[in-house]
This record gives structure tokens, C-alpha cells and sequence, in this order.
């Protein structure tokens, strides 16, 4: 009974629907593809003039003009790794550590949709393989109802069937493709990031600027007042 339902809506739908259904999909796929692609390319840019403004100015260890320079701009990871010139001494694995939660956060507002991406590259040719099975078991129904006159019609059905698994590798192709070339370009976003990251975090002070001259002197010279007594 549940078997011959089952057959029932296998013949009534066919591959019809799974061909449309990764139609679908593959408009779903161009949007993210035109999405992403639009939003890296702004990306890689903002990056690059960043990158080419910065590069002296770390080099110069010119905090002020840093900040200055990051005011105008929304990059939270260089923000957060600039704010370190404002800490003392303990705090520098503080900051270390905001600058990488920074770049996780970055990776994934890079790597948005691409997830997509990749399950429809993974999975595409298997819808369409569905497809095809579900085509032929309604050729062969039609084949076991049909006189052998009409076996021709039969096979154009099988293959019409057999286009369903062509869809799927049509749809599958170009999800690969580009999910691949967007994670190279969010992983040279990241590189770039943490590279101009690492130079601000090289050039903190290592006594953390006046605050910790200070105390260094104040500890020196309670070791010196220590030596007197001592003496005394």
C-alpha cells in the first residue's frame, strides 16, 4: 500500500520539480556570487589604500597619526590593535587578545553566505542524480503500461530524466568555482588585516609609554631605599 503511494507521487511529479527546485537554487547561488564578490572586491580595496597610508606610519611608530588615519575608517581590528598605545604594560596580552577576537569576528562577516556556496557545490549533483531516478522509474511505470509501439516515447522520457543530473553539474560547477576563489580572497583580506595588525602590536612600548617609565622609576627607587635600610 505505502509503496504503491509512494509510486504514485514519484509518477506524478517526476523530475520536473527537482529541476526546478536547483533552477532555483542556481538564482539563489548568482545572488550570493554577485553579493560576495561586490562586497570583497570593496573590501580588498579599503584595504589596499589602508594599507599603503599605514605602512610608514607604523614604521614611524606615530601613534597619533595612526589613530588619526583609522578615525575615518571602520576596521575594528586595527582600531582595537591602535588602543594598545593607550595601555600599560599588563594589559598588552589584553590587547593581543581583542585584536585576535577582532579577526574572528572579521572572518566571519568575510565568510558570510559562502557556506552556501559550498553545500550547493557538494550537494547539486546529488539533487540532480535524484532527479534522474525519479525520471526513470517513471519511464520504466510508463514502459510496463505501454505496448511496444510506443517503447520510443519511453525512452525520450528516460532521456529527459537523465537532464536532471546534467542540471546538477551545471549548478554545482560554477558553486565550487566560486566559493573556492571567494575563500582565497577572504583568507588574503585576513592575511593583509593581521599583517597591519602585527606591526601596530610591534610597535607598543615596551614599558608602556610614561605610565610604566613611571613605575619603573618608583620601583627603583624603593630597591634603593631597601639597600640603605639594609645597610643601615
Amino acid at each position: 500500500m505505502i509503496t504503491d503511494r509512494l509510486m504514485h507521487i514519484v509518477v506524478a511529479g517526476g523530475s520536473e520539480w527537482v529541476m526546478l527546485l536547483l533552477l532555483g537554487l542556481s538564482v539563489i547561488s548568482i545572488a550570493v556570487v554577485i553579493e560576495r564578490g561586490l562586497f570583497l572586491r570593496r573590501r580588498r580595496g579599503a584595504l589596499d589604500r589602508i594599507d599603503t597610508a599605514l605602512t610608514p606610519l607604523i614604521q614611524r611608530e606615530d601613534a597619533a597619526k595612526l589613530r588619526e588615519s583609522l578615525a575615518r575608517e571602520h576596521e575594528p581590528v586595527l582600531q582595537a590593535a591602535v588602543a594598545g598605545y593607550d595601555r600599560t604594560p599588563r594589559d598588552r596580552s589584553a590587547t593581543e587578545k581583542i585584536v585576535a577576537s577582532e579577526l574572528g569576528r572579521e572572518r566571519m562577516r568575510l565568510e558570510r553566505r559562502l557556506a552556501f556556496l559550498g553545500t550547493l557545490g557538494n550537494n547539486a549533483p546529488f539533487i540532480g542524480l535524484f532527479g534522474t531516478v525519479l525520471g526513470i522509474i517513471r519511464a520504466f511505470r510508463d514502459l510496463s503500461l505501454e505496448s511496444q509501439a510506443n517503447t520510443s516515447a519511453v525512452m525520450a522520457g528516460i532521456s529527459e530524466a537523465l537532464v536532471a543530473t546534467a542540471v546538477g553539474l551545471f549548478v554545482a560547477l560554477p558553486a565550487v568555482l566560486f566559493y573556492n576563489f571567494f575563500q582565497r580572497q577572504v583568507d588574503r583580506v585576513l592575511s593583509l588585516t593581521e599583517s597591519l595588525a602585527q606591526g601596530i602590536l610591534a610597535g607598543l612600548p615596551e614599558h608602556g609609554g610614561r605610565a610604566s617609565s613611571a613605575i619603573v622609576v618608583e620601583d627603583a627607587t624603593l630597591e634603593k631605599k631597601a639597600a640603605r635600610a639594609g645597610e643601615a
